[in-house]
């Protein structure tokens, strides 16, 4: 038996050899084949070449679901770089940090789009970062003309692949090794300080492939891609599960009921993936039954409660044939279990699965929830001492959530060692938000926890208490964090109290904030 392809670059020749005219990508009036796919990596690939980055660089994607991120993630990773994916909904300062720590040598960034000009906020808040090449993507056919000097239009970009041989191209793909490091993807931490987290080319493609058996995803689909490129869901079990499977990747820049809607029926979708939000919404559309829907097979959903009602209505009222739930994190590479096809609705609803891709799972003393196997991290970028706290001397990732393993092996999470909280499917992490505020005029002290939402899953609330003297208002405390934090991170609830309630060793109870009615 042939061994499969342990790097991206060669995951593509062999897809583009197996189907090279079956369709890969369908964006808009963009329809690739496997084979046209393939050439357009390998010219971005040249003229990344062309433009000094050299294997093992840093390249940084800040722009939503589109053509262009996918052939130019999968071009820097031609050319051996590690792909830096970031959160299109980060404030400037935060794509600063990431840049900066990682020493990005090149970024791909939207032109404007949903009223934000990404590439000029970015040279407005660190003119000093020094990235050689900064690429300005148009989106939605919007034109992106480079904003500076310094930076260069898509366009721009391409011509200089005329200056690089394929053979030299070709050469550069075929040196990249199964334990090059492939992503960097950033997760906060409790301390509110992010890490990114190493991952290699034989990890990220072994981790998909066995989402993609759990989750019968194969040549012939057509994939609805709607959550972001830059978090795994999109990435690991979008791009690269499409990858290895031939499946067709069909983005969608913004998430928009209608216009899902359209593109379900006329591109024949059969896989669609987020978390619960997307099919509730779906569900509820008052315009749904305007659509044919029928072609929808498998659903993939996690990353918040999913009740049993919503398992049930997506198997009758949407009539997908699998629908499964699962549960990773960035330190496992994006994924540890899975639930499986022929699971029963309160099994997908009650439980995150069990493991795949060669995980092990166990719980320590505490309940906390435990992985081991070939894909956890390599480690956290630049940062020995956390990786050390995160992955034991036996080689278990412990990943701060506590759990509940069933007879059957299946693993429910059932609660958080750590504060984060997860909504609309993003992970956020309240030291972050509560640093934050710290620095708001007024502000004494705060704890910011996460409470129920009916269409969020959870979203923030804030407990703060003023300075003496001080009138900071809920509306004053909002607009601060907006223009200090990406929006899902924002509180959407703002409480002021006298006092913080402490235990007696000087912690604030977060418990007690969390278990008082709202």
């Amino acid at each position: 038996m042939t061994t499969p392809a342990q790097t991206t670059p060669q995951a593509l020749r062999d897809i583009a050899a197996a189907h090279p005219d079956e369709p890969a990508l369908i964006d808009g009036a963009t329809r690739l084949t496997w084979e046209e796919l393939l050439d357009r990596v390998r010219v971005v690939a040249r003229a990344l070449i062309a433009r000094d980055i050299s294997p093992g660089d840093r390249v940084a994607m800040w722009a939503p679901n589109t053509h262009h991120w996918v052939v130019a993630a999968l071009a820097a990773h031609s050319v051996g770089a590690a792909l830096v994916p970031l959160n299109t909904r980060y404030v400037a300062a935060e794509a600063a940090d990431v840049l900066s720590r990682v020493d990005a040598k090149a970024i791909f960034v939207a032109g404007p789009f949903l009223g934000r000009d990404r590439a000029a906020e970015l040279l407005a808040e660190a003119p000093e970062l020094g990235i050689g090449t900064v690429v300005v993507i148009p989106v939605e056919d919007e034109p992106a003309n480079a904003p500076a000097r310094t930076t260069l239009t898509w366009a721009e970009l391409i011509e200089q692949a005329a200056t690089v041989t394929e053979a030299v191209g070709e050469e550069r793909a075929a040196q990249v090794r199964p334990d090059d490091i492939a992503d960097i993807l950033f997760t906060s931490g409790t301390t509110g300080r992010s890490k990114g987290t190493l991952v290699a080319h034989r990890q990220a493609l072994d981790v998909v492939r066995g989402w993609v058996e759990c989750s019968t995803v194969r040549a012939g689909d057509r994939y609805l891609m709607i959550p972001p490129f830059f978090h795994n869901f999109g990435y690991k079990a979008g791009i690269l599960a499409c990858l290895v499977t031939g499946a067709t990747i069909v983005p969608q820049a913004t998430f928009d009921v209608p216009a899902a809607l359209a593109l379900i029926e006329s591109a024949k979708i059969t896989v669609l993936t987020g978390p619960p939000t997307i099919y509730q919404t779906i569900l509820e559309h008052p315009r749904r039954a305007e659509h044919d829907l029928s072609s929808l097979r498998v659903a993939v959903t996690g990353a918040a409660t999913v009740p049993v009602v919503l398992i049930e209505r997506m198997r009758d009222e949407l009539d997908f044939d699998v629908v499964v739930t699962a549960y990773g994190l960035s330190e496992s590479a994006g994924f540890g279990t899975m639930c499986r096809p022929d699971d029963d609705a309160e099994t997908i609803a009650n439980t995150c699965g069990r493991p795949m891709a060669g995980f092990e799972l166990r719980l320590d003393d505490t309940g906390e929830v435990l992985l081991r196997g070939p894909n956890v991290m390599l480690g956290y970028l630049d940062d020995p001492e956390a990786t050390a706290e995160a992955i034991d001397a036996e080689g278990w990732l412990h990943t701060g959530d506590i759990g509940v393993v069933n007879e059957r092996g299946y693993l429910k999470i059932t609660d958080r060692l750590k504060d984060m909280y997860i909504t609309g499917g993003f992970n956020v992490y309240p030291a972050e938000i509560e640093q934050t505020l710290a620095r708001l005029d007024g502000v004494a002290e705060s704890a910011v926890v996460g409470v129920p939402d009916t269409r969020m899953g959870e979203v923030g609330k804030a407990f703060v208490v003023r300075k003496p003297g001080s009138t900071l208002t809920v509306d004053e405390v909002i607009a601060y964090a907006t223009t200090q934090l990406a929006n899902f991170k924002v509180p959407r609830l703002v409480e002021f109290r006298d006092q913080l309630p402490y235990s007696a060793a000087g912690k604030v109870l977060k418990r007690e904030l969390r278990e008082e009615k709202s």
